[in-house]
């Protein structure tokens, strides 16, 4: 990667040496474009524009002098504290030039997907994703729909006060990481219209089998998946043969969507004529699993992805992917063989039958 320092990148200007620019996501964003894996197109504003945001507006000082008053064994105090910092950012003008430099380049992301005034995801990524013994993910905001510049420029303000969240204060305090130390880039991704959406993990969360994509969907957004809110349709494929071995359609009774007059996500019930009905038809699960398998093989480890189905893309299925980060349960932990090790093929076949007879 060229090495440009800018207030903005697009994700194919980002790889995961991006990441104290573009943060976690944007960063894992721009990889995956480089492995040809189909992702939405956007952008990053990057931590460069945040510290510029925060010189500029003159507030840097004010927010570490509250910080000062938060105590690792007092989860009041990072609220009340996150409750000012919040305030402060979130009232603080975007100086003219930047508005600009932001607002420009979502016009060119409106003229890249022909839609004028292209409704956007935007989404908070943090330097300190995804670091080795600390869970920093899930704990900074995203928001869906958003269209305009002024639109954009408000939710990119509230992604960054979104680095102040209660949840986030308290977690760096407990874990005694300094709070200078995290930076926040912005993701600008066109918004997938999903019919159907959820995440897919490249290794069995259940039970840590390598050999399994298990994908959990659900209708609409997968804001209800990942959240928890849904029951979602559950289907577990083998890697090697690319087979469903298992499959389990539950019944689904709330969706996030868009409501086309207000132009905002909504969360609605299921239509009951849906409920029943699988989500994700298998060919479509298969393909997601197939893209799943380029991932891991890209990045080396088991991963977690979002995705969605895109229904703005008449006859046939759009899988666009949206986010991927890498699996952290099981992904560390030694796995030990099933059976010890034999001197040769026939051996280990004839140990395996006789296994089975005792069984």
């Amino acid at each position: 990667m060229k090495k440009r320092y800018d207030y903005v990148l697009w994700f194919e200007e980002c790889d995961l040496e991006s990441i104290p620019l573009a943060g976690g996501k944007n960063a894992s964003l721009g990889e995956l474009l480089k492995a040809d894996i189909p992702v939405p197109p956007g952008f990053a504003v990057t931590t460069k524009a945040y510290d510029l945001f925060l010189k500029q507006g003159n507030i840097k000082k004010e927010i570490f002098r509250i910080l000062e008053s938060v105590q690792p064994d007092d989860v009041a105090s990072g609220e009340k504290a996150s409750k000012k910092i919040r305030a402060l950012i979130e009232n603080t003008k975007v100086e003219d030039d930047l508005q600009d430099y932001i607002g420009e380049f979502y016009r060119r992301l409106s003229k890249r997907c022909n839609v004028p005034a292209v409704p956007a995801a935007v989404r908070s990524s943090a330097t300190a994703e995804d670091l080795p013994g600390a869970s920093f993910a899930g704990q900074q905001d995203t928001f869906l729909w958003i269209r305009g510049v002024d639109g954009i420029i408000t939710h990119v303000k509230k992604c960054w006060s979104s680095l102040f969240t209660a949840r986030a204060i308290y977690y760096r305090a407990k874990m005694g990481f300094p709070h200078d130390q995290v930076k926040i880039s912005v993701g600008i991704q066109k918004m997938a219209n999903a019919w159907t959406a959820g995440v897919m993990f490249t290794i069995n969360p259940a039970n840590g089998d390598r050999s399994s994509i298990v994908i959990d969907a659900n209708w609409g957004f997968g804001e209800s998946v990942v959240s928890g809110e849904c029951t979602p349709d559950n289907f577990v494929i083998n890697k090697i043969t690319d087979e469903i071995v298992k499959k389990s359609i539950c019944t689904k009774t709330i969706l996030y969507t868009r409501d086309p007059e207000c132009h905002c996500v909504v969360k609605q019930d299921v239509p009951t004529e849906r409920m029943d009905i699988q989500c994700l038809v298998d060919k479509d699960a298969i393909e997601l699993a197939k893209i799943g398998k380029r991932i891991e093989k890209h990045y080396g480890k088991p991963m977690d992805i979002e995705w969605a189905i895109d229904k703005d893309t008449p006859g046939k299925a759009n899988i666009m992917i949206l986010q991927s980060r890498p699996e952290t349960v099981w992904s560390d932990k030694k796995m030990e063989p099933v059976m010890e090790k034999r001197s040769s093929a026939l051996e280990h076949i004839c140990a395996g039958l006789v296994m089975g007879k005792k069984l």
